[in-house]
């Protein structure tokens, strides 16, 4: 027998489930079936990244980043504070120690005004070592308004919320989708244990995003590409040194922000990430590799011409990746008295890149719709941050383009 609901979304990271959560919100007379390939909800991007609640400093004025980033985390805060989320709002500080970055802390000062993002002052060298004593740099900036959060409690206390609301409405764990089938005025979704049919479909597809667009028959521009990204956890004896949250003032040359520190909602302190291209999507081990997916990477140009423009930056990533001594050295720049002893645990996270077909990054969230289906295409980070937000934009597009009531 098909399990049939008025909605279908595919993809139980923190993004599908925020926007059902929203839909059902909207509709609670409909009935919406979430549906995650593994065996618990927010298990990729959502449950390795390193939990930071983004401002919106860094995104282009007017982009669907900045605006749904800024609007996203106030919603999200007011989520964790209605329904009990572990976060803080500690704050972040973003560190210049090298003259030829103060031009780009500036730009970035400056989105942060135009983004309007509250509580962000310009700070020195001193009141640096105020706000975190070990930290070395000659001058910064001070976010109040960024701050942590355990996303994964996110996530679940969502989709609780959501059958919660609807008796009909499910969450479906362990079902893959595997082929996408128009039927009618329905589509039909064949998973690896059965099939299920709805009216309409928002596919949220993360790491899988570009693959579950062409199984609907999606016309794309663009590939997803994997990038690890690896995190050392700071051991009790070196914990002590970072209070809240410490970043760098990012390369403008290249497209991710740069190794910091981050205080976890655990206590923990996690530092990096750093970027390496995978030879596996969901490859969470240095030495991971997939045939499909390394020769799906390799037979975009996009590939290519992206690794063109970055080969200098992508070998220094991959250095940094198999050697601890070289993270270690990044890491000093911000906290010089940093030693060896105080990096244990290792960690990793994989993150999904949109890359066109001229091998430049889809800086912006990427939403697009054919027939009866949504697609959310491009959600790198602050995704997380601005899940709800991203949800209300589905939920609208949904509104205006199935004719919902």
């Amino acid at each position: 027998m098909i399990a049939s609901f008025d909605i279908a979304v595919v993809g139980g990271g923190i993004v599908g489930v925020a926007t059902a959560y929203k839909l059902q919100l909207a509709y609670p007379d409909h009935s919406i079936a979430v549906i995650e390939k593994e065996k618990r909800l927010a298990d990729h991007q959502t449950g390795n990244n390193s939990g930071v609640i983004h401002s919106g400093i860094y995104y282009k004025p007017g982009s669907y980043k900045a605006r749904l980033c800024v609007n996203g985390r106030r919603e999200l805060v007011q989520f964790a504070q209605d329904y009990n989320v572990a976060h803080d709002i500690c704050g972040k500080v973003v560190v210049a120690t090298e003259r030829n970055e103060l031009k780009q802390l500036d730009a970035i000062y400056q989105r942060a005004l135009d983004n309007q993002v509250e509580d962000v002052r310009r700070i020195n060298a001193a009141e640096i070592k105020d706000l975190e004593p070990y930290c070395a740099g000659i001058a910064g900036m001070q976010v109040g308004c960024t701050g942590i959060i355990d996303y994964r409690a996110m996530t679940e206390r969502m989709a609780a919320l959501l059958e919660g609301m609807q008796e009909s409405s499910r969450i479906f764990l362990d079902h893959e989708v595997v082929d996408v089938i128009k039927d009618g005025e329905r589509t039909r979704l064949k998973t690896k244990r059965g099939d299920i049919e709805a009216k309409y479909v928002v596919f949220c597809g993360g790491l899988q995003a570009d693959r579950l667009a062409m199984k609907a028959k999606v016309d794309l521009d663009m590939r997803v590409l994997g990038f690890r990204g690896d995190y050392f956890v700071l051991s009790e004896e070196g914990r002590h040194k970072v209070k809240n949250l410490i970043y760098p003032v990012p390369n403008p040359e290249f497209p991710f922000l740069g190794v910091h520190f981050t205080r976890m909602v655990n206590g923990e302190v996690e530092c990096g990430p750093n970027a390496v291209f995978v030879f596996k999507r969901e490859g969470y081990n240095k030495t991971d590799f997939d045939l499909k997916d390394t020769a799906d990477a390799l037979a975009y140009p996009g590939t290519w011409k992206f690794f063109a423009k970055h080969w200098r930056y992508g070998i220094e990533e991959y250095r940094r990746a198999f050697s601890k001594q070289l993270f270690l050295k990044t890491l000093q720049k911000l906290i010089p008295s940093l030693e060896m002893n105080d990096l244990s645990e290792e960690r990793a996270g994989v993150r999904a890149m949109a890359l066109g077909d001229d091998g430049n990054m889809i800086d912006d969230f990427k939403i697009e719709y054919k027939d009866n289906c949504i697609h959310v295409l491009n959600a790198p980070s602050p995704a997380a941050t601005a899940c709800l937000a991203i949800g209300e934009e589905v939920r609208k597009m949904a509104s205006d383009y199935f004719k919902l009531d």
